[in-house]
């Protein structure tokens, strides 16, 4: 995920302000990390640069 996503993506429970918070980088992009709704405090995982924003009880 590179890091200007975080300038337009919204929390889809909430449609709050997200967090970055980034555990691997390159020089491109985030490869993992998460993404938290400052608001209603979900987090969203990023794996393989790919942030995953569906709802938790749709994961998996």
């Amino acid at each position: 995920m590179k890091r200007d996503l975080l300038d337009i993506l919204a929390c889809p429970m909430c449609k709050g302000d997200l967090a970055l918070e980034a555990f691997e980088e390159n020089e491109r992009e985030i490869v993992t990390g998460k993404l938290c709704c400052k608001a209603c405090k979900e987090c969203y995982p990023i794996e393989d640069g790919i942030p995953n924003m569906l709802p938790p009880d749709l994961r998996n």
